[in-house]
């Protein structure tokens, strides 16, 4: 059994310890959670601390909180040569004080606390000083994932810029979109078949093959017609970007 700690009580700790709470091959020792309240239904009480110089022995010990805090939480931590991993897609090893061993165990998802997600398909990054801590961040990514990656810090930097391009900015198209059917009283139930075939392609299609619509086509009319439809000048620098850019990568191929 793999004894683990979690610290942090955000979207990611509280997914990280419902799937540790159902993997056999792992002992959730402890939480943390300044506001002890906001893990309750997930632990019992004697599972929760929030107090550092009260935390359990461990294997490895997770903080799982926002990157400005992982140094000062680190810091905190009462204990030394200890494993001690963060979840963060963009800090590197070096947040982590030098009293403990280092590593990051980032699981790239997007997550939301109310949306259950399948883990055993999420990729799971990992990093390490050495290759005993990393043998163990590697055991335990196993324990609740089928893809787990070797990943550096530079590495890890691109896949979360990356990441936020597709997820994060296309989760606010989708945002514009249903506000311009909101404006004209369509429902955008009607755009989610588009929405999930456009996500399904990308499954035999790479990205530039997939590139369908008015800008990869040059229709010059249909694209000028669309900017003089959108009145939101926000709407408008973004669709006229998109468009440039499309057409950019299109003078390439």
């Amino acid at each position: 059994m793999i004894k683990v700690s979690v610290i942090g009580s955000g979207n990611v700790a509280q997914h990280l310890i419902k799937v540790f709470l159902q993997a056999p091959k792992i002992e959730l020792v402890q939480a943390f959670a300044r506001q002890p309240q906001a893990s309750l239904h997930l632990l019992p009480k004697e599972k929760i601390t929030n107090d550092y110089n009260t935390l359990q022995d461990a294997d490895v010990y997770i903080i799982s909180v926002s990157d400005n805090a992982i140094n000062e939480v680190s810091n905190q931590l009462p204990f030394t040569n200890k494993l001690v991993v963060h979840t963060s897609g963009t800090t590197g090893l070096d947040a982590i004080t030098d009293k403990n061993r280092k590593g990051v165990f980032y699981p790239l998802q997007t997550f939301s606390k109310n949306k259950v997600v399948d883990f055993s398909t999420i990729p799971i990054c990992l990093e390490a000083e050495n290759k005993e801590d990393y043998s163990l961040l590697e055991s335990l990514a196993n324990a609740i994932s089928n893809n787990v990656y070797s990943i550096s810090s530079e590495q890890r930097k691109s896949l979360h810029v990356a990441a936020v391009f597709v997820s994060n900015f296309v989760n606010h198209l989708y945002s514009i979109g249903s506000e311009i059917c909101k404006e004209n009283d369509v429902p955008f139930e009607i755009l989610k078949p588009l929405i999930q075939e456009v996500a399904n392609k990308i499954e035999t299609l790479s990205p530039k093959e997939a590139q369908t619509g008015p800008a990869l086509r040059n229709d010059t009319k249909t694209i000028e017609k669309h900017l003089k439809f959108l009145k939101d000048s926000n709407y408008y620098d973004i669709y006229q970007l998109l468009t440039q850019s499309i057409q950019n990568v299109a003078k390439k191929l």
